[in-house]
């Protein structure tokens, strides 16, 4: 993966080797639109597979959830977004189309679909020059923060 940039960093609790975004291309009140390098050097290719390397699609949902995260920290603000980390609730209606491999540079998307009772439904998907490669539906809560 490519160097995240420190707008990244700022916004997520992640970290190396667990943070897909390297940067935030676009955000607004509608959606958030970042971006993905995937230079080969991941450590997952390593197992998934050796032979034939290709993303796993639990990752390629992580990377929705993390645009997503980064999504609600911005419309919430930041002294809201403080008071906990978005965590998955569920996941729905998610679709993958074409495998992901070594070299693939991908744009993430998110955006929320409406907030009921503390709970955020979302969406996203991930468009590899400009094909949809993967489509996710899913909700989170804020965990409190320590």
């Amino acid at each position: 993966m490519g160097q995240p940039s420190q707008e990244v960093l700022d916004a997520l609790p992640h970290r190396e080797p667990f943070l897909f975004i390297d940067e935030i291309v676009h955000c607004d009140d509608e959606k958030i639109e970042a971006k993905l390098e995937l230079t080969g050097k991941e450590d997952f290719f390593r197992g998934h597979y050796p032979h034939r390397p290709i993303t796993p699609g639990v990752l390629l949902c992580e990377m929705v959830f993390q645009a997503g995260a980064i999504y609600l920290a911005r419309k919430m603000g930041s002294e809201e977004a403080s008071s906990g980390t978005p965590v998955v609730t569920r996941i729905n209606n998610v679709r993958f189309r074409s495998p992901v491999e070594p070299g693939d540079l991908l744009d993430i998307q998110a955006s929320l679909v409406e907030v009921v009772s503390g709970v955020f439904f979302m969406k996203g998907r991930i468009l590899r020059q400009g094909k949809r490669v993967v489509d996710v539906e899913f909700a989170c809560t804020l965990m409190e923060a320590p």
